[in-house]
């Protein structure tokens, strides 16, 4: 009673504001759900209830692709903090769904349709109650709050970088596997789920590639639309039989050819649109990353993940361009085999550009939490989960323990495995010592192999006493790997030849 008492003042005293036009990026979707909010709460109606849960759910869907680029924690309690209202909204939508298609399929004097409408009346008083509640629980002053911080972070990356493409691709793959298992089962749950893979594709490519959305904009609403009205239908079948709403077999048999028919027709245009050699599926996936460069632009996605969490960008990089260097230059001499040349430099790339991450609460990084980070990271499109843990490894190794038989870390790879990250891990920790401040001039290193001996020639290297002990220290796990002595030696240009004087005779 109190409850109702409440929402009949808010009646009184809060006036919605004026609605905006909906436009592409995070912030303006972040402001139109507190805009939506003052509006729901009025009486919590039909189109105000769906225009707060789309902006919530674009928020929401945004936030988890943008959460394994930007490791911040507040996207994480964003989402948090919108859950109890945005499922206290989705159940109270529900019902108001099920009499709009009640009204629209069957006429009203219909006895199961009198039962269904009666039922979805009392149902939303008591859940506008509930939705009530939830609005007054939900922090609006911690989401805008959030609504300025958190777009602010990726300001750099503009609408249709490649990391944002490769983001599209992700989305795309996933929305491929859940149509083709829809197709397959035809099971109501499965399209449902086809419905979200789609709508995700959807928010990424209208709020980060501008240019793919204004040529896919209406097709995808169109199957997004087409999706929801199956998942409407089944679940309007679906209340009517657990309220017992067909007093015999004639009216459900009556309703259940209906609800059929129309869910029939749906189908069918959905599977126009997107099977044969011209679907729609060809056609967003020519306009995205090719295969031959899904793998770059999934290494593009981690730097900016690492980025984020790295002290010290520049070392870093400074450090993946000598780790690449001295990696090739064991190529060239056949000390690493070419038929792993590709993806042993890829592991090799990313631990070089994730040595260094730590939690923002953290005031140093360690090898042992670096390595934990990268191993936990989900992995991005081109990357497998294997990859991803040999790069961790590879990262643990990089200073301080050495990769012994008895760490467990080493212990969770297969023989071929712990190898090969003891080699990467050797490489690492050379390029980490040529790259540390008390040789910051360090610009080059050329590798030859000599009577069996690996000499490096480090353009701008200085000998020094305390560098030259910290260089005997890190050299040894990739001596012990290659079996080979390893000499670090000055690169000195060659001085230009002296013109030779003709005499005349």
């Amino acid at each position: 009673m109190y409850a109702e008492s409440s929402l009949a003042t808010a009646t009184l005293t809060v006036l919605p504001k004026p609605r905006s036009k909906p436009k592409a990026g995070l912030r303006l979707w972040m402001q139109r759900v507190l805009e939506e909010c003052d509006s729901a709460a009025v009486d919590f109606s039909a189109d105000p209830v769906h225009d707060l849960r789309v902006a919530i759910r674009r928020c929401r869907s945004l936030a988890d692709g943008l959460i394994p680029i930007d490791p911040n924690p507040d996207w994480k309690k964003m989402k948090r903090a919108a859950r109890s209202l945005f499922s206290a909204l989705g159940e109270l939508r529900d019902k108001q769904v099920l009499a709009e298609w009640v009204e629209k399929l069957f006429p009203a004097e219909d006895p199961p349709a009198r039962k269904l409408l009666a039922f979805t009346e009392s149902e939303q008083v008591r859940l506008k109650v509930t939705a009530h509640q939830e609005l007054e629980r939900f922090d609006r002053k911690a989401w805008q709050r959030w609504s300025v911080e958190l777009p602010r972070r990726l300001n750099f990356l503009r609408p249709g970088h490649i990391v944002f493409r490769h983001l599209a691709l992700e989305r795309w793959t996933q929305a491929l596997a859940a149509h083709r298992h829809a197709m397959r089962s035809r099971s109501a749950t499965s399209l449902h789920q086809a419905r979200i893979a789609i709508k995700r594709f959807r928010y990424t490519v209208e709020n980060f590639l501008p240019e793919q959305h204004r040529l896919w904009s209406d097709d995808l609403k169109e199957l997004q639309d087409l999706l929801g009205e199956i998942h409407d239908l089944d679940v309007l079948w679906h209340v009517a039989l657990q309220i017992h709403a067909f007093a015999n077999a004639e009216e459900r048999t009556r309703w259940h050819r209906r609800i059929l028919e129309e869910r029939s027709n749906r189908l069918a245009r959905y599977r126009e649109k997107l099977n044969g050699k011209d679907g729609l599926w060809r056609v967003w996936r020519s306009q995205l990353p090719p295969e031959n460069q899904v793998r770059a632009a999934a290494l593009e996605r981690l730097k900016v993940w690492a980025a984020f969490l790295d002290p010290n960008v520049a070392q870093s990089r400074r450090v993946s361009a000598l780790a690449s260097e001295l990696f090739h230059g064991l190529v060239a001499h056949r000390l690493i085999p070419a038929v792993h040349e590709k993806e042993l430099h890829s592991i090799l790339e990313l631990a070089a550009l994730a040595h260094q991450v730590k939690p923002v609460r953290d005031a140093e990084s360690r090898p042992k939490v670096s390595a934990r980070l990268l191993r936990i990271l989900p992995p991005p499109l081109g990357y497998s989960a294997h990859e991803l843990k040999l790069a961790a490894a590879v990262v643990r190794f990089h200073r301080g323990d050495l990769p012994s038989a008895s760490k467990k870390t080493m212990q969770q790879l297969e023989r071929a495995d712990r190898r090969q990250v003891a080699l990467l891990a050797g490489i690492l920790r050379l390029a980490n010592v040529f790259a540390s401040a008390s040789s910051a001039a360090v610009t080059r290193l050329i590798t030859e192999e000599r009577n069996r001996q690996l000499r490096i020639y480090a353009e701008g290297y200085r000998p020094s006493a305390a560098f030259a002990q910290q260089l005997a220290t890190e050299r040894y796990l990739l001596e012990s790997v290659l079996r080979r002595a390893i000499l670090v030696r000055p690169f000195r240009k060659p001085a230009p030849k002296r013109p030779t004087l003709v005499r005349p005779r």
